[in-house]
């Protein structure tokens, strides 16, 4: 009985006790702290909520800047693409001449004379290709060529405006300053006013254009290249009065269909085979009667190269139909004067060129060369037409000089016209040219 009355008493003290008071106030106390840490937990849940918004925030101003940064490239790559990327070059030229038919000349030990200063432009705007060139001689200022042109692909071009007529041997049917015999009839180096393409797949080159006047649109005599002008008839005692204005009818070409094909086979590591056709299809069209008419030129040509050899064969033929059946010759337009040329008549041109490379000083390469032309079979029984040129090339940084000796007969700059009979010539030419 006692020990139950001091155990009541013992639990008794116990529940009054400062022990009893320290366990009710650790309960309030982890309450408390529970109540906190949940607090706490939420405020955590709440940053990371805000910093989940600040993150997508940020994500989305970063993307705003990525996508004006794009577009701010895009706009620079725009206008430097829209920049003009133009080269400007040119050159300027002089001749040193002794001909064997100028005694007063040759008295003077020869003449040395200003040849041309040109300006050239070329680049690209805007991916569309742009390619200049204006010439000044003392006599003239000329247009050589001017047009714009764009690649479709790697293998199709188009071009419009003034360009070389896409016939024969391109880009020259010779190596020397005079050119070959078929420069002065218009079917060397000829440039016109047309649109034209070039498609070039594999191995192969097909041009074709449609030319649709000269590049001077008229009958101008000042021009780089030969252009039909007119026609003209023969005198009384049946020489032909060339150059005589008065008796001169008008005519020009217009409509000019030209194409033309080549051939690259590479037979081995130094030969390689170019053969080709060309043809001219265009109408002839003048201010009077029997003016009108229309008329073709067909060539076929090879150039062959092994490996410091340059070869290159070219047969012609032409004819000029006219309307007015009394007609003998074709008046040419070129270089401020008035030339002439054969009706209908037949050409063969072969030149042979080897370069040296050398490491004289500026000098880096020596090129020997003979270019022979002969026009024949001519209308109205006009003389045969032949020129040959030997000489050499010497290239020598922005220099290029040409040393030539030229022998012609009935050769316009050198022998009379091809509608006469004027025997043969000897000039010796160098032609001393500053690229840049």
């Amino acid at each position: 009985m006692k020990k139950q009355l001091l155990a009541i008493s013992i639990g008794v003290a116990l529940g009054t006790s400062p022990l009893s008071g320290m366990a009710a106030t650790g309960d309030a106390s982890a309450e408390r702290i529970m109540q906190e840490l949940e607090a706490l937990k939420q405020r955590v849940e709440n940053l990371q909520g805000e910093l989940e918004k600040e993150r997508a925030r940020n994500d989305q101003i970063e993307q705003t800047q990525s996508e004006q940064a794009e577009k701010v490239a895009q706009a620079e790559e725009k206008a430097e693409a829209a920049k003009p990327d133009i080269n400007v070059g040119g050159a300027v030229r002089f001749n040193y001449t002794v001909a064997d038919d100028d005694s007063a000349g040759k008295d003077r030990g020869g003449d040395l004379a200003f040849d041309t200063f040109r300006l050239n432009f070329d680049g690209e705007i805007n991916d569309v290709i742009l390619s200049a060139e204006w010439r000044w001689y003392e006599y003239m200022s000329v247009i050589h060529h001017a047009w714009v042109g764009y690649e479709f692909t790697d293998d199709l071009m188009a071009k419009a405006g003034v360009f070389r007529t896409p016939f024969g041997v391109l880009p020259y049917n010779s190596h020397n300053f005079y050119f070959s015999s078929l420069y002065y009839v218009g079917l060397e180096d000829n440039y016109d006013f047309g649109i034209g393409t070039t498609y070039t797949p594999g191995d192969w080159r097909f041009d074709l254009a449609l030319m649709k006047n000269d590049e001077r649109g008229g009958n101008s005599l000042e021009s780089y290249d030969a252009n039909v002008v007119g026609y003209n008839y023969s005198t009384a005692d049946g020489a032909p009065s060339r150059g005589d204005l008065d008796n001169a009818t008008d005519t020009q070409t217009v409509n000019t269909v030209v194409g033309r094909a080549e051939h690259t086979y590479e037979v081995n590591d130094k030969l390689t085979l170019k053969p080709g056709a060309s043809f001219k299809y265009g109408q002839l069209d003048g201010a009077g009667a029997g003016g009108d008419g229309d008329y073709y030129a067909a060539a076929a040509h090879l150039v062959a190269d092994y490996d410091r050899w340059n070869l290159q064969l070219q047969y012609t033929d032409w004819e000029y139909d006219l309307d007015d059946p009394a007609a003998q010759f074709i008046n040419y337009g070129y270089y401020a004067g008035l030339f002439t040329g054969p009706l209908s008549a037949k050409a063969i041109t072969a030149n042979l060129a080897y370069t040296l490379p050398v490491e004289w000083g500026p000098v880096s390469s020596l090129t020997f060369y003979n270019d022979y032309s002969l026009i024949y079979d001519k209308n109205a029984d006009f003389e045969d037409t032949y020129m040959n040129v030997t000489g050499m090339a010497v290239a020598a940084g922005g220099l290029y000089t040409y040393f030539d000796i030229i022998n012609g007969k009935n050769q316009p700059f050198v022998a009379n016209g091809m509608t006469s009979d004027g025997g043969q010539n000897t000039i010796f030419n160098i032609n001393v040219g500053y690229y840049f």
